[in-house]
């Protein structure tokens, strides 16, 4: 049987698109291994789905100060050698990275052992732990054309993201069911990442009751969000999180309102779902946010309202403009060609696993 080792970590973004790769794998008759830290987010998520999982001791390369730049390089150090043995013990055939600096030492141990390696860039620029893994892969996938001109020509494929197939396979029926909400009008899905936004929560509510004479409004808003003053308020449905019943909500949205991280707008691109991004700010972030909307906008995927540009004016004015040129963003994303990345992606490990 083919043995393949994914690995990835540190945050949901870093797991979800192996999460997606899964049912192919199986599918294709792989042995699937997973490698990330001891107590990671990854952890919960691969065991959640009866993957075997490995931990291994994971550090954080800083470019910037932090007392912990002196003992997480000792962890990197251990993490590598952890990695060493659980590789030589799989012998996987091909080991597939998300990157996240539980990786790093993964990456580097199937070098040790001339295992090829495919990595997955998210973002517009590689991050750090990518940039330390790219020497050591044989081919480096990503997200973005741009992307492709920071990478070395020979390795770069440009594949889209891995996008969970059931979160293709949502009922509108069963969003509006599960809501409460009507058929009758347009709906809005707003999402603001696992912890919600503030900025985009508050902006929001302060120009609800305008919008609920058009539209209805679905608003994902993060732990701890809720607004119990709007509780009973016709047309607009709030929740914390949301889980199995997403992709149902997704098929019921005919505009999306969310962050820029990168496979959310993949998966935004894949749904075909006219969508107005507000990234995070520069401020607090690398900017690689604006980077991933900038492109999506000019693609013609997306509308974008930078977050310093955020008032009630331009938001309602940027709703209302992306709704009424819903059909232009539809077609413009209809004919992406980033729609089946795991289909390309496995088609890569398949002919890196025989070789």
């Amino acid at each position: 049987m083919k043995k393949i080792i994914l690995t990835g970590g540190g945050t949901a973004g870093h797991v979800t698109p192996n999460l997606a790769l899964i049912p192919s794998l199986k599918e294709h008759g792989y042995e699937i291994r997973y490698i990330g830290s001891y107590q990671g987010i990854e952890r919960k998520l691969i065991e959640g789905v009866g993957i075997p999982y490995d931990g291994i001791s994971s550090g954080k390369l800083r470019r910037y100060f932090d007392i912990k730049n002196f003992s997480d390089p000792f962890r990197v150090v251990k993490g590598y050698g952890e990695a060493l043995k659980l590789i030589k013990l799989h012998r996987p055939d091909v080991v597939f990275s998300k990157g996240g600096f539980v990786a790093v030492p993964v990456v580097l141990a199937a070098k040790h052992y001339k295992i090829p390696v495919i990595i997955h860039e998210s973002d517009m620029t590689p991050g750090l732990a990518n940039k330390i893994c790219i020497p050591s892969a044989a081919k480096v996938c990503c997200n973005f054309p741009e992307t492709l001109g920071y990478l070395p020509k020979e390795k770069a494929c440009l594949t889209g993201s891995p996008i969970r197939k059931e979160l293709l396979q949502g009922d509108r029926l069963t969003g509006l069911k599960y809501t409460g909400l009507s058929a009758n009008r347009p709906i809005i899905l707003i999402i603001g990442g696992s912890l919600g936004s503030v900025t985009v929560n508050r902006s929001v509510r302060h120009i609800l009751s305008k919008l609920l004479e058009t539209f209805q409004v679905i608003h994902i808003c993060g732990k701890g969000n809720l607004d119990e003053s709007l509780k009973t308020t016709e047309g607009y449905v709030q929740y914390e999180y949301v889980d199995a019943p997403l992709k149902h909500l997704f098929a019921a949205a005919d505009l999306m309102i969310s962050r820029a991280g990168a496979n959310s707008i993949c998966e935004i691109l894949a749904l075909h779902k006219p969508n107005i991004l507000i990234p995070l700010s520069a401020a607090a972030s690398r900017g690689d946010q604006i980077l991933n909307a900038r492109s999506f906008e000019k693609q013609g995927f997306s509308c974008v309202l930078e977050e310093e540009n955020l008032s009630d004016d331009s938001l309602f004015q940027a709703i209302t403009q992306t709704y009424n040129d819903r059909q232009t963003y539809i077609s413009r994303m209809e004919q992406s060609e980033l729609h089946n990345a795991v289909d390309t992606i496995v088609d890569m490990i398949e002919s890196l696993a025989s070789n």
